[in-house]
């Protein structure tokens, strides 16, 4: 196998995996040889996409995890440790939108619902992933911002305000355990065809959406896993603290 992309017998901790990035990044690493720890607050669902991930014969496990409890991000890392031993790789991918609205209707509850999940969550993980990779001296984590937080989005602005916390958190973990052979990043993906996207705006929204990229599409799930993968991989060791965007040019304006 390619180098650039063997992850054999690397232990990968994927959260939001039921469905979207998760889902697709979970099946990618199986192909390449990586014991899986796969994990939702839908917990049918992220068990479902473990078991057709063990019928091709790779190793994969599927838990409950509602990253908004420090508790069970913690049980998802121990989880790994107690079958696999060790956490090579870790996303954190699980995350919420919210409807669009102005800025100035954004209320509290809502506020606190995306910092929960979108701040807190990447957090709770960060810190149970980082302990583990103290002790084993190595270790890669990728954390699924948005172009949202690399600029302003009109009308999901708490969103918004999350996901540039998300790269805070990524810039602030690569410079304090760079020296300790721990990789963070994060991915800035703009809109992209998963069901965050098309469970809430209809193929003439999706349309409209699109325009606004110098590409005049939204990207394919499968096109923003493919980057992530060439991010974790371990030839890509001198890769850390970046914020990449996949945006079919946005950000070049």
């Amino acid at each position: 196998m390619d180098p650039l992309l063997d992850y054999t017998d690397k232990v990968v901790l994927i959260t939001g995996a039921a469905q979207g990035f998760g889902k697709l990044l979970a099946e990618e690493f199986a192909k390449r040889g990586a014991k899986l720890v796969l994990s939702d607050y839908q917990e049918e669902a992220v068990i479902d996409v473990a078991k057709c991930i063990a019928i091709t014969g790779a190793q994969a496990i599927g838990m409950k995890c509602d990253v908004a409890k420090s508790e069970e991000c913690k049980a998802m890392v121990n989880n790994a440790i107690d079958i696999f031993g060790s956490v090579d790789i870790a996303i954190n991918n699980a995350g919420i939108v919210h409807d669009f609205m102005p800025l100035h209707q954004i209320d509290e509850s809502l506020m606190d619902k995306q910092f929960s999940v979108n701040v807190k969550g990447v957090q709770y993980g960060m810190r149970y992933q980082i302990e583990q990779m103290l002790k084993q001296g190595s270790g890669s984590i990728l954390n699924v911002s948005s172009m949202a937080g690399l600029c302003g989005a009109a009308y999901v602005a708490a969103y918004g305000m999350a996901k540039h916390a998300v790269i805070g958190l990524t810039k602030a973990g690569a410079v304090e355990y760079a020296a300790k052979n721990i990789r963070i990043n994060a991915i800035c993906p703009f809109f992209s065809l998963t069901n965050m996207v098309t469970d809430n705006a209809n193929e003439e929204m999706q349309y409209k959406m699109g325009q606004g990229a110098p590409m005049k599409r939204l990207s394919d799930p499968q096109e923003v896993v493919a980057a992530m993968m060439l991010m974790l991989s371990p030839a890509n060791s001198y890769m850390t603290g970046q914020c990449i965007a996949i945006d079919g040019g946005v950000s070049a304006r």
